[in-house]
């Protein structure tokens, strides 16, 4: 079998990262939060979803691996800092902040399982 060309797995890869994403908010929609924003992006950095739970706000990165320690382990400091900046960003023009208490959360989405939320992650 030929190698496949790079845009071609690009764009695999974003097809997959997507659905993992919609897997995600399935999962936390059943599960009693309010999605308050998707794929949320600033110059600082990007959350894939900001959820809520009354007073709380859990900034969540999704993870399409394998298995649960992957999926760990792909959330680098860097990424970490910039999901921490950016959620510093979102928090800011909410009109009740200082009520709000604030949690980073990663979702693990594996092929033919539920996805596992790991709550307060980083």
């Amino acid at each position: 079998m030929a190698p496949e060309p790079a845009d071609i797995r690009k764009i695999r890869a974003l097809r997959k990262g997507a659905i993992a994403e919609y897997r995600a908010v399935l999962a936390l929609l059943l599960k009693g939060y309010r999605i308050a924003a998707f794929r949320y992006r600033t110059k600082l950095g990007e959350i894939d979803i900001i959820a809520r739970k009354g007073d709380l706000v859990a900034c969540i990165e999704v993870k399409a691996r394998a298995n649960i320690e992957s999926a760990v382990t792909a959330v680098s400091p860097l990424s970490q800092r910039r999901i921490r900046a950016a959620s510093n960003l979102w928090l800011a023009r909410q009109p009740d902040a200082t009520r709000l208490s604030i949690r980073y959360d990663i979702i693990s989405v594996s092929p033919w399982r539920w996805p596992v939320h790991l709550i307060d992650a980083f």
